[in-house]
Protein backbone atom coordinates (compact mmCIF):
# COMPACT_ATOMS: atom_id res chain seq x y z
CA UNK A 1 0.00 0.00 0.00
CA UNK A 2 1.58 3.52 -0.77
CA UNK A 3 1.66 6.35 1.62
CA UNK A 4 -0.77 8.11 0.25
CA UNK A 5 -3.43 5.12 0.07
CA UNK A 6 -2.56 4.27 3.57
CA UNK A 7 -3.46 8.06 4.84
CA UNK A 8 -6.96 7.74 2.55
CA UNK A 9 -8.13 3.85 3.73
CA UNK A 10 -10.29 3.92 6.55
CA UNK A 11 -10.00 0.71 9.23
CA UNK A 12 -13.44 -1.15 8.74
CA UNK A 13 -14.86 -2.69 11.77
CA UNK A 14 -18.04 -4.70 11.69
CA UNK A 15 -20.91 -3.09 13.86
CA UNK A 16 -24.21 -4.11 14.91
CA UNK A 17 -26.84 -0.87 15.79
CA UNK A 18 -27.61 -3.03 19.14
CA UNK A 19 -27.20 -2.48 23.02
CA UNK A 20 -26.44 -6.45 23.40
CA UNK A 21 -23.77 -5.41 20.58
CA UNK A 22 -22.06 -2.44 22.23
CA UNK A 23 -21.97 -3.94 25.81
CA UNK A 24 -20.03 -7.04 24.31
CA UNK A 25 -17.35 -3.92 22.78
CA UNK A 26 -17.24 -3.15 25.66
CA UNK A 27 -16.86 -6.32 27.22
CA UNK A 28 -13.76 -6.99 24.79
CA UNK A 29 -11.95 -3.69 25.57
CA UNK A 30 -8.70 -3.95 26.79
CA UNK A 31 -8.79 -0.10 28.27
CA UNK A 32 -12.27 -0.46 30.33
CA UNK A 33 -10.74 -0.60 33.49
CA UNK A 34 -9.43 2.60 33.00
CA UNK A 35 -13.01 4.31 33.31
CA UNK A 36 -13.19 3.76 37.20
CA UNK A 37 -10.09 6.14 37.13
CA UNK A 38 -11.90 9.31 36.42
CA UNK A 39 -15.22 10.82 37.76
CA UNK A 40 -18.45 11.34 36.27
CA UNK A 41 -20.18 14.57 36.73
CA UNK A 42 -22.96 13.87 39.60
CA UNK A 43 -24.68 16.45 38.65
CA UNK A 44 -25.68 15.69 34.78
CA UNK A 45 -26.69 12.97 35.43
CA UNK A 46 -30.27 11.93 33.06
CA UNK A 47 -33.57 11.70 33.74
CA UNK A 48 -33.73 8.73 35.52
CA UNK A 49 -31.27 8.75 37.32
CA UNK A 50 -28.20 6.88 35.26
CA UNK A 51 -25.08 8.77 34.75
CA UNK A 52 -24.19 11.00 31.83
CA UNK A 53 -22.82 10.55 28.87
CA UNK A 54 -20.11 12.50 28.52
CA UNK A 55 -18.86 13.92 24.97
CA UNK A 56 -17.01 16.84 25.66
CA UNK A 57 -13.71 15.90 26.43
CA UNK A 58 -12.68 17.47 23.66
CA UNK A 59 -13.90 21.02 25.57
CA UNK A 60 -12.78 19.68 29.39
CA UNK A 61 -11.65 16.32 30.04
CA UNK A 62 -12.98 14.65 32.81
CA UNK A 63 -10.93 14.51 36.55
CA UNK A 64 -8.64 12.41 37.37
CA UNK A 65 -9.71 10.64 40.58
CA UNK A 66 -6.26 10.63 41.83
CA UNK A 67 -5.91 14.62 40.79
CA UNK A 68 -7.37 15.55 44.25
CA UNK A 69 -5.13 13.18 46.35
CA UNK A 70 -2.04 14.60 44.08
CA UNK A 71 -2.97 18.31 44.90
CA UNK A 72 -3.66 17.69 48.88
CA UNK A 73 -0.13 15.93 48.60
CA UNK A 74 1.20 19.58 47.61
CA UNK A 75 -0.88 21.27 50.37
CA UNK A 76 0.33 19.45 53.20
CA UNK A 77 3.75 19.31 52.06
CA UNK A 78 3.63 23.47 51.75
CA UNK A 79 2.00 23.45 55.26
CA UNK A 80 4.43 21.38 56.62
CA UNK A 81 7.85 22.13 55.16
CA UNK A 82 7.23 26.39 54.19
CA UNK A 83 10.11 27.32 51.32
CA UNK A 84 12.14 23.82 52.14
CA UNK A 85 8.91 21.86 50.03
CA UNK A 86 11.09 23.30 47.16
CA UNK A 87 13.94 20.75 48.45
CA UNK A 88 12.16 18.23 50.52
CA UNK A 89 8.59 18.09 49.15
CA UNK A 90 7.31 14.53 48.62
CA UNK A 91 8.02 15.32 44.92
CA UNK A 92 10.17 18.62 45.06
CA UNK A 93 8.82 21.74 43.82
CA UNK A 94 11.95 22.83 42.27
CA UNK A 95 12.88 19.96 39.68
CA UNK A 96 8.89 19.35 39.38
CA UNK A 97 8.12 19.95 36.19
CA UNK A 98 11.02 17.38 34.90
CA UNK A 99 8.66 14.87 36.71
CA UNK A 100 5.91 15.33 33.22
CA UNK A 101 8.21 15.39 30.87
CA UNK A 102 9.52 11.70 29.75
CA UNK A 103 5.63 11.25 29.92
CA UNK A 104 4.35 14.39 27.96
CA UNK A 105 7.08 13.36 25.08
CA UNK A 106 5.62 9.95 25.05
CA UNK A 107 2.14 11.37 24.36
CA UNK A 108 3.13 13.47 21.30
CA UNK A 109 6.08 11.22 19.69
CA UNK A 110 9.38 13.49 20.80
CA UNK A 111 12.44 13.30 22.60
CA UNK A 112 12.50 14.33 26.39
CA UNK A 113 14.71 17.37 25.65
CA UNK A 114 12.27 18.48 22.67
CA UNK A 115 9.58 19.16 25.50
CA UNK A 116 8.68 21.41 28.01
CA UNK A 117 5.49 21.74 30.05
CA UNK A 118 4.77 25.79 31.01
CA UNK A 119 2.39 28.43 30.36
CA UNK A 120 -0.67 28.61 28.80
CA UNK A 121 -1.37 27.64 24.84
CA UNK A 122 -1.27 31.26 23.22
CA UNK A 123 1.24 32.25 25.34
CA UNK A 124 3.39 29.56 24.20
CA UNK A 125 2.38 30.04 20.93
CA UNK A 126 3.62 34.19 20.94
CA UNK A 127 7.38 32.88 22.50
CA UNK A 128 7.67 30.40 19.93
CA UNK A 129 6.62 32.60 17.30
CA UNK A 130 8.55 35.46 18.57
CA UNK A 131 11.62 32.57 17.93
CA UNK A 132 10.41 31.24 14.32
CA UNK A 133 8.66 33.97 12.58
CA UNK A 134 11.84 35.51 11.56
CA UNK A 135 10.53 37.90 8.43
CA UNK A 136 13.01 38.57 5.83
CA UNK A 137 12.75 39.92 2.65
CA UNK A 138 10.15 38.92 0.27
CA UNK A 139 9.76 36.00 3.17
CA UNK A 140 6.93 37.77 5.41
CA UNK A 141 4.04 35.92 5.27
CA UNK A 142 2.12 33.73 7.67
CA UNK A 143 -0.39 30.51 6.70
CA UNK A 144 -2.89 28.75 8.97
CA UNK A 145 -6.29 27.17 8.16
CA UNK A 146 -9.24 29.27 7.12
CA UNK A 147 -11.83 28.60 10.30
CA UNK A 148 -8.78 28.58 12.43
CA UNK A 149 -9.44 28.30 16.41
CA UNK A 150 -9.87 32.31 17.14
CA UNK A 151 -6.81 32.52 19.34
CA UNK A 152 -4.50 31.22 17.20
CA UNK A 153 -5.73 33.89 14.06
CA UNK A 154 -5.49 36.77 16.87
CA UNK A 155 -2.35 35.61 17.67
CA UNK A 156 -1.01 35.42 14.01
CA UNK A 157 -2.53 38.83 13.60
CA UNK A 158 -0.67 40.54 16.01
CA UNK A 159 2.73 38.68 15.51
CA UNK A 160 2.41 40.25 11.79
CA UNK A 161 0.82 43.92 12.77
CA UNK A 162 3.75 43.53 15.57
CA UNK A 163 6.19 43.13 12.73
CA UNK A 164 4.48 46.02 10.20
CA UNK A 165 3.14 44.00 8.07
CA UNK A 166 -0.93 43.99 7.64
CA UNK A 167 -3.42 40.86 7.98
CA UNK A 168 -5.05 41.93 4.40
CA UNK A 169 -1.62 41.52 2.38
CA UNK A 170 0.36 38.77 4.62
CA UNK A 171 -1.91 36.24 5.59
CA UNK A 172 -2.63 33.29 3.95
CA UNK A 173 -5.66 31.04 4.38
CA UNK A 174 -5.58 27.52 3.32
CA UNK A 175 -9.78 27.10 2.73
CA UNK A 176 -12.08 24.39 1.78
CA UNK A 177 -13.01 24.39 -1.69
CA UNK A 178 -16.85 26.11 -2.35
CA UNK A 179 -19.44 23.66 -0.62
CA UNK A 180 -16.83 22.07 1.29
CA UNK A 181 -16.29 22.42 5.27
CA UNK A 182 -13.17 20.76 4.85
CA UNK A 183 -9.28 21.05 3.38
CA UNK A 184 -8.29 19.16 0.69
CA UNK A 185 -4.54 17.85 0.97
CA UNK A 186 -3.53 18.81 -2.60
CA UNK A 187 -5.25 22.50 -2.15
CA UNK A 188 -2.66 22.80 0.98
CA UNK A 189 -0.10 21.89 -0.62
CA UNK A 190 -0.78 24.01 -3.82
CA UNK A 191 -1.02 26.97 -1.21
CA UNK A 192 2.45 26.24 -0.27
CA UNK A 193 3.65 25.88 -3.34
CA UNK A 194 2.37 29.41 -5.00
CA UNK A 195 3.79 30.84 -2.51
CA UNK A 196 7.14 29.52 -1.49
CA UNK A 197 9.07 32.93 -2.25
CA UNK A 198 6.80 34.80 0.27
CA UNK A 199 5.64 32.46 3.04
CA UNK A 200 7.81 32.54 6.16
CA UNK A 201 5.99 30.78 8.69
CA UNK A 202 2.70 27.94 8.90
CA UNK A 203 0.62 27.34 11.65
CA UNK A 204 -1.73 24.89 11.30
CA UNK A 205 -4.14 23.12 14.13
CA UNK A 206 -3.26 19.53 13.22
CA UNK A 207 -7.01 18.82 14.43
CA UNK A 208 -9.38 21.96 13.29
CA UNK A 209 -11.61 22.73 16.60
CA UNK A 210 -14.82 22.87 14.24
CA UNK A 211 -14.40 20.33 12.03
CA UNK A 212 -12.89 17.61 14.08
CA UNK A 213 -10.41 17.14 10.73
CA UNK A 214 -7.14 16.22 11.12
CA UNK A 215 -4.30 17.29 8.28
CA UNK A 216 -1.47 14.76 7.05
CA UNK A 217 1.14 16.69 8.70
CA UNK A 218 4.18 14.67 7.61
CA UNK A 219 3.24 15.94 4.07
CA UNK A 220 2.68 19.16 4.77
CA UNK A 221 6.14 18.94 6.77
CA UNK A 222 8.37 18.07 4.26
CA UNK A 223 6.55 20.46 1.45
CA UNK A 224 6.70 23.28 4.33
CA UNK A 225 10.75 22.75 4.79
CA UNK A 226 11.31 21.81 0.84
CA UNK A 227 10.53 25.55 0.43
CA UNK A 228 12.28 26.95 3.19
CA UNK A 229 9.17 27.42 5.70
CA UNK A 230 9.15 26.89 9.27
CA UNK A 231 5.96 24.70 10.44
CA UNK A 232 4.32 24.80 13.70
CA UNK A 233 1.48 23.14 15.19
CA UNK A 234 -1.66 23.80 17.50
CA UNK A 235 -2.24 20.42 19.09
CA UNK A 236 -4.66 21.48 21.13
CA UNK A 237 -7.25 18.88 19.66
CA UNK A 238 -4.03 16.24 18.94
CA UNK A 239 -2.29 15.98 22.14
CA UNK A 240 -4.30 13.03 23.97
CA UNK A 241 -5.91 12.23 20.82
CA UNK A 242 -4.27 11.21 18.00
CA UNK A 243 -1.07 9.31 17.52
CA UNK A 244 1.53 11.84 16.97
CA UNK A 245 4.92 11.62 15.58
CA UNK A 246 6.31 15.19 16.20
CA UNK A 247 10.01 14.19 15.91
CA UNK A 248 10.09 11.77 13.45
CA UNK A 249 7.93 13.98 11.20
CA UNK A 250 10.57 17.29 11.68
CA UNK A 251 7.80 19.18 12.63
CA UNK A 252 9.80 22.74 13.92
CA UNK A 253 7.71 23.68 16.63
CA UNK A 254 4.15 22.82 18.14
CA UNK A 255 2.01 23.93 21.55
CA UNK A 256 -0.77 22.23 23.16
CA UNK A 257 -3.22 22.53 26.28
CA UNK A 258 -3.68 19.94 28.76
CA UNK A 259 -7.57 20.89 29.75
CA UNK A 260 -9.32 18.52 26.71
CA UNK A 261 -7.82 15.00 26.40
CA UNK A 262 -5.22 15.30 28.46
CA UNK A 263 -7.47 15.85 31.47
CA UNK A 264 -5.80 18.31 33.88
CA UNK A 265 -8.60 20.46 34.99
CA UNK A 266 -9.55 24.27 33.52
CA UNK A 267 -6.80 26.55 33.08
CA UNK A 268 -4.34 23.90 33.36
CA UNK A 269 -0.95 24.15 31.76
CA UNK A 270 0.19 23.65 28.57
CA UNK A 271 3.08 21.89 26.64
CA UNK A 272 5.65 23.48 24.36
CA UNK A 273 7.76 21.22 21.58
CA UNK A 274 11.34 22.43 19.82
CA UNK A 275 12.53 20.05 17.85
CA UNK A 276 15.89 19.00 18.69
CA UNK A 277 17.66 20.74 15.52
CA UNK A 278 16.85 24.26 17.21
CA UNK A 279 17.57 23.03 20.63
CA UNK A 280 20.93 24.61 20.80
CA UNK A 281 20.36 27.16 18.52
CA UNK A 282 21.05 30.04 21.22
CA UNK A 283 21.28 32.49 18.26
CA UNK A 284 17.40 32.43 17.86
CA UNK A 285 15.71 35.33 19.07
CA UNK A 286 13.98 34.69 22.32
CA UNK A 287 12.02 36.38 25.46
CA UNK A 288 13.53 35.27 28.25
CA UNK A 289 13.29 34.22 31.57
CA UNK A 290 14.92 32.49 34.68
CA UNK A 291 13.51 29.55 34.56
CA UNK A 292 15.19 28.99 31.55
CA UNK A 293 18.79 29.90 32.39
CA UNK A 294 21.07 27.56 32.46
CA UNK A 295 20.24 25.60 36.20
CA UNK A 296 23.87 24.96 36.77
CA UNK A 297 24.19 29.02 37.84
CA UNK A 298 20.60 30.24 37.99
CA UNK A 299 20.46 30.58 41.58
CA UNK A 300 23.54 32.63 41.61
CA UNK A 301 21.51 35.40 39.36
CA UNK A 302 23.67 36.10 37.07
CA UNK A 303 22.86 39.23 34.71
CA UNK A 304 23.57 37.85 31.56
CA UNK A 305 21.01 34.84 30.58
CA UNK A 306 22.19 31.72 29.14
CA UNK A 307 19.59 29.49 27.49
CA UNK A 308 18.79 25.96 28.67
CA UNK A 309 19.48 23.40 25.72
CA UNK A 310 16.57 21.65 24.29
CA UNK A 311 12.29 23.07 25.09
CA UNK A 312 13.07 24.04 28.53
CA UNK A 313 15.46 26.87 27.32
CA UNK A 314 12.19 28.48 26.47
CA UNK A 315 10.58 28.97 30.38
CA UNK A 316 10.51 32.24 31.62
CA UNK A 317 9.15 31.58 34.95
CA UNK A 318 9.02 28.52 38.03
CA UNK A 319 5.62 26.55 37.37
CA UNK A 320 2.63 26.20 39.66
CA UNK A 321 3.17 23.21 41.23
CA UNK A 322 -1.11 22.31 41.83
CA UNK A 323 -1.30 22.67 37.78
CA UNK A 324 1.45 20.20 37.99
CA UNK A 325 0.20 18.02 40.02
CA UNK A 326 -3.31 17.79 38.40
CA UNK A 327 -1.20 16.87 34.67
CA UNK A 328 0.80 14.07 36.41
CA UNK A 329 -2.13 12.64 37.95
CA UNK A 330 -3.66 12.31 34.03
CA UNK A 331 -0.42 11.83 31.85
CA UNK A 332 -0.07 8.51 34.49
CA UNK A 333 -2.80 7.43 33.40
CA UNK A 334 -1.92 7.81 29.50
CA UNK A 335 1.72 6.62 30.42
CA UNK A 336 -0.01 3.05 31.37
CA UNK A 337 -2.79 3.08 28.49
CA UNK A 338 -0.31 4.06 25.74
CA UNK A 339 -1.20 6.37 23.29
CA UNK A 340 -1.70 3.69 20.27
CA UNK A 341 -3.95 1.63 22.48
CA UNK A 342 -5.56 4.76 23.02
CA UNK A 343 -6.07 5.71 19.29
CA UNK A 344 -6.85 2.19 18.40
CA UNK A 345 -10.04 2.31 20.88
CA UNK A 346 -10.72 6.16 19.98
CA UNK A 347 -11.06 4.92 16.06
CA UNK A 348 -13.45 2.20 16.98
CA UNK A 349 -15.66 4.49 19.45
CA UNK A 350 -15.68 7.11 16.62
CA UNK A 351 -16.25 4.92 13.62
CA UNK A 352 -19.51 2.92 16.08
CA UNK A 353 -20.60 6.62 17.27
CA UNK A 354 -20.37 7.56 12.89
CA UNK A 355 -21.97 4.32 12.03
CA UNK A 356 -25.13 4.66 14.28
CA UNK A 357 -25.54 8.70 12.91
CA UNK A 358 -25.58 7.42 9.59
CA UNK A 359 -28.22 4.97 10.02
CA UNK A 360 -30.07 7.36 11.94
CA UNK A 361 -29.56 9.88 9.24
CA UNK A 362 -30.76 7.73 6.29
CA UNK A 363 -33.97 7.07 8.16
CA UNK A 364 -34.62 10.60 9.22
CA UNK A 365 -36.44 13.93 7.72
CA UNK A 366 -33.84 14.87 4.79
CA UNK A 367 -30.99 17.95 6.64
CA UNK A 368 -32.09 16.22 10.20
CA UNK A 369 -28.70 15.29 10.49
CA UNK A 370 -24.97 15.35 8.84
CA UNK A 371 -21.74 14.74 9.92
CA UNK A 372 -18.69 17.44 8.92
CA UNK A 373 -16.22 15.87 9.95
CA UNK A 374 -14.11 13.33 7.34
CA UNK A 375 -14.25 9.77 7.42
CA UNK A 376 -11.90 7.36 7.76
CA UNK A 377 -8.93 7.13 10.55
CA UNK A 378 -6.07 8.99 8.54
CA UNK A 379 -8.58 12.19 8.41
CA UNK A 380 -9.58 12.32 12.38
CA UNK A 381 -9.41 11.94 16.18
CA UNK A 382 -12.01 10.88 18.36
CA UNK A 383 -14.52 14.28 17.61
CA UNK A 384 -17.23 13.92 14.86
CA UNK A 385 -18.71 17.37 14.37
CA UNK A 386 -23.01 17.60 13.44
CA UNK A 387 -25.10 19.15 11.70
CA UNK A 388 -28.54 19.32 13.54
CA UNK A 389 -31.97 20.78 12.12
CA UNK A 390 -32.58 22.96 15.13
CA UNK A 391 -28.95 23.92 15.87
CA UNK A 392 -28.32 25.24 19.51
CA UNK A 393 -31.38 23.98 20.65
CA UNK A 394 -30.81 20.40 20.82
CA UNK A 395 -28.04 20.61 22.96
CA UNK A 396 -30.15 21.69 25.91
CA UNK A 397 -32.75 18.78 24.80
CA UNK A 398 -29.38 16.61 24.99
CA UNK A 399 -28.24 17.63 28.33
CA UNK A 400 -32.23 16.73 29.92
CA UNK A 401 -30.83 13.32 28.85
CA UNK A 402 -27.88 13.60 30.47
CA UNK A 403 -25.91 14.01 27.51
CA UNK A 404 -23.00 16.36 27.47
CA UNK A 405 -21.93 17.37 23.97
CA UNK A 406 -21.03 21.17 22.97
CA UNK A 407 -21.74 23.64 20.46
CA UNK A 408 -19.85 25.78 18.17
CA UNK A 409 -20.97 28.69 16.08
CA UNK A 410 -22.32 28.53 13.35
CA UNK A 411 -24.23 25.49 13.77
CA UNK A 412 -22.11 22.86 14.93
CA UNK A 413 -22.40 20.52 18.40
CA UNK A 414 -19.31 18.57 18.60
CA UNK A 415 -19.52 15.11 20.22
CA UNK A 416 -16.06 13.40 21.38
CA UNK A 417 -16.09 9.92 22.69
CA UNK A 418 -12.85 10.01 24.60
CA UNK A 419 -11.38 6.51 24.75
CA UNK A 420 -10.17 6.33 28.39
CA UNK A 421 -13.47 6.89 30.26
CA UNK A 422 -15.97 6.37 27.62
CA UNK A 423 -17.81 3.25 26.30
CA UNK A 424 -19.44 1.63 23.57
CA UNK A 425 -22.64 1.74 25.79
CA UNK A 426 -22.35 5.64 25.63
CA UNK A 427 -21.67 5.75 21.89
CA UNK A 428 -25.75 4.02 21.50
CA UNK A 429 -27.05 5.60 24.62
CA UNK A 430 -26.41 9.00 22.77
CA UNK A 431 -27.37 7.11 19.07
CA UNK A 432 -30.68 6.26 21.20
CA UNK A 433 -31.19 10.16 21.66
CA UNK A 434 -30.70 11.50 18.68
CA UNK A 435 -32.96 8.30 16.84
CA UNK A 436 -35.45 8.92 19.15
CA UNK A 437 -35.38 13.25 18.35
CA UNK A 438 -35.27 12.44 14.74
CA UNK A 439 -38.20 10.26 15.10
CA UNK A 440 -40.31 12.97 16.78
CA UNK A 441 -39.16 15.64 14.88
CA UNK A 442 -37.33 17.44 17.57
Amino acid sequence: MTKSELLNSQTQFNFEASLEFARSMDEQDELKEFRQEFILPSKLRGKNGESCVYLAGNSLGLEPKRTREYINEELEDWADLGVEGHFHARHPWLPYHEFVTEMSARVVGALPSEVVVMNTLTANLHLMMVSFYRPEGKRVKIAIEKGAFPSDQYAVASQLNFHGFSVEKHLLEFTPRPGEDTLRTEDMLKLIEDNKDELALIVLGNVNYLTGQAFDVETLVQAAHKAGVVFGLNLAHGAGNLLLKLHDWQVDFAVWCSYKYLNAGPGGLAGCFVHERHGQSFDLPRFAGWWGHNKANRFKMPDRFEPLPGAEGWQLSNPPIFQLAALRASLEIFDRAGMARIRAKGDKLTGYMEFLLQEIAAQAAPGYLSIITPAGVANRGSQLSLRFQGGKGILDKFKDEGVVCDFREPDVIRATPAPLYCSFEDVFRFAEVVRRFAAEGK
